[in-house]
């Protein structure tokens, strides 16, 4: 029949990718996430100049030695994760270039996300050198959220069909998803400052910025009170028109809920390390999943076709 095939053929054939790529794009995120943790512990522990030279433990010493404390074995740890992070986003890299024609998005993406990693190696290693610079350690954190979301928006990218995108959602709701976003990324940025002057610097001896924390910390929390709204006002709308945001906008409000509650205790209960560790991963989950809730914003042509 002429009429039953006119939507097959006009509708690109997907991407047949790697066998292993999906393998090491998860992997990377998964990797990217759990070296926020590590870091978060190095310094959440005073153990940030644990080892105290780069990229060596010690002079002389690639590893701790018996001398040193536990520390040094916290922020070595940290440091180990680096080497697997490292192989697995060049493997996303190496694996992915048999369909960089194809899939030229991915291959983009993934050469990002190897440059990010690179760059905070040498960041690291930076910080080591100038001893914990409250600055350069929120810069760290900072590009790590980044890296998480980028490869985030690769492991999207990677299940959908290749080439052009459409709209996929009201105009309005397109707006309202970027000002949510926006209004996402001052609460990080505050939330980077409000610790880099707190009392967990990473090490007992390192003076942070010394401005208020007390203030900073409700100037964290207020944009935050107005993303919980936004998400709030994303959902309700997504679910009462039934876009394709929906099941990405319910998880992100579920995440911010829980991270709101995390950042409330921490604030009433004297910042424990540990919450506040939870409250550092649970920042990079949320932007991830704004990330994917923004990439849902859009559908690739050959998805409509087929709905159509």
């Amino acid at each position: 029949m002429p009429g039953a095939t006119s939507v097959t053929a006009t509708r690109p054939a997907r991407t047949q990718l790697p066998r292993f790529l999906p393998f090491a794009a998860w992997a990377s995120f998964v990797l990217n996430v759990l070296i926020i943790a590590t870091g978060g512990a190095v310094r959440l522990t005073g153990s940030g100049l644990g080892c105290t030279d780069w990229p060596l433990c010690t002079p002389g010493s690639l590893v701790p030695t018996q001398e040193q404390s536990y520390h040094a074995l916290i922020e070595f740890g940290n440091r180990t994760i680096s080497g697997p992070l490292l192989l697995a986003a060049l493997a996303v890299v190496i694996i992915g270039w048999k369909v960089r024609k194809q899939r030229g998005d991915l291959f983009v993406i993934s050469w990002i996300v190897l440059g990010l990693v690179l760059l905070q190696a040498f960041v690291g290693g930076v910080i080591v050198w100038e001893e914990l610079a409250a600055v350069l350690v929120g810069f760290h954190y900072t590009v790590s959220l980044i890296i998480v979301c980028i490869a985030a928006a690769y492991l999207v990218r990677m299940y959908e069909a290749g080439g052009p995108r459409e709209r996929a959602v009201p105009k309005g709701f397109g707006i309202l998803t970027h000002v949510t976003t926006l209004v996402m990324a001052v609460v990080i940025v505050l939330g980077v400052i409000t610790t880099a002057n707190g009392p967990h610097s990473g090490d007992e001896n390192v003076v942070r910025n010394g401005v208020d924390a007390t203030l900073l910390s409700h100037l964290h929390a207020w944009p935050g009170y107005l993303a919980f709204g936004l998400v709030a006002a994303l959902l309700i709308w997504a679910a009462v028109q039934k876009l394709r945001p929906l099941r990405w906008a319910t998880a992100l409000m579920a995440i911010l809920v829980v991270q709101i509650l995390v950042g409330v205790y921490q604030a009433r209960n004297g910042l424990p390390p540990l919450i506040v560790g939870v409250h550092m991963v649970l920042a990079a989950l949320t932007a991830a999943t704004m990330t994917v809730t923004v990439l849902r914003l859009k559908r690739p042509v050959a998805e409509a076709q087929l709905e159509a």
